[in-house]
């Protein structure tokens, strides 16, 4: 049995500081990098592609609506050709930053507001898959599992890899809970990996009214802007390896 292990970092911004990147860093298995338009700037994004390098991380582009008030968190309305051009424009960015740091952008996963969407929005999934196969055909799509950015991806011929969360609740249609709801979040460490573990072993999510609805799990988010986002990461990676469970990165995962 193996998983991935991935999180949403880079997201620093000039003198702002979000999270703590080297930490998590030495524990996830691959890293979801800001590209400039909810967080992170071309340092930020250079001091994480060097960091994740050196920890042996695998690194993907993480896509966003144009939006650093919000941290990508608000909803706009773009067209289609937008999507696909804001994606491509924004996974171009970090390839390039990763080709100064001779290292290599081996997938892309949507942020926020814009991965909430296209979840249950088909032709903005499509858009979005369009944008990743033009940044590179050989990118991993990692998407959350069951969505219509998994079926986008497969239908654009792209490796897809499906994902669930350590930190979020979901609903009885297999989304997450909004933020705004007070089950939104998973804030206790072990109640996160008795979640976790019964996805990985089950491949299964189960909903806050308690619905089973069959998932694929090739990866798992762990947040990385949270306070305690060290410590839960460090514990999911304690028990799933404790359980027997092989971490590894994206593209081992995919191999």
């Amino acid at each position: 049995m193996k998983v991935n292990l991935n999180s949403d970092l880079g997201e620093s911004y000039g003198a702002w500081t979000m999270g703590d990147d080297a930490a998590m860093l030495g524990i996830v298995g691959s890293a979801n990098v800001a590209c400039g338009f909810h967080g992170g700037d071309w340092l930020v994004m250079r001091n994480t592609v060097l960091e994740a390098k050196k920890n042996g991380v695998s690194i993907g582009a993480h896509p966003s609506y144009p939006d650093l008030q919000g941290f990508g968190r608000r909803p706009m309305d773009i067209t289609g050709v937008e999507a696909e051009a804001l994606l491509a424009y924004q996974v171009g960015a970090l390839q390039g930053i990763a080709n100064l740091a001779g290292y290599q952008v081996t997938h892309v996963k949507p942020h926020g507001a814009i991965n909430n969407k296209a979840c249950v929005d088909r032709a903005l999934a499509d858009a979005l898959a369009r944008g990743s196969a033009g940044a590179g055909r050989d990118l991993i799509f990692l998407a959350p599992t069951g969505s219509a950015l998994v079926a986008a991806g497969q239908a654009a011929g792209l490796k897809v890899a499906e994902e669930v969360f350590a930190d979020r609740n979901y609903d009885d249609d297999g989304n997450l809970v909004k933020r705004g709801h007070p089950q939104a979040m998973v804030h206790d460490p072990e109640e996160s990996l008795r979640n976790v573990l019964r996805m990985v072993k089950e491949q299964v999510l189960v909903s806050i009214s308690g619905k089973r609805i069959p998932a694929k799990v090739d990866s798992i988010c762990v947040h990385g802007d949270g306070p305690s986002a060290v410590a839960m990461a460090q514990h999911l990676r304690a028990g799933l390896k404790a359980a027997g469970v092989q971490l590894v990165t994206l593209p081992e995962m995919l191999a």
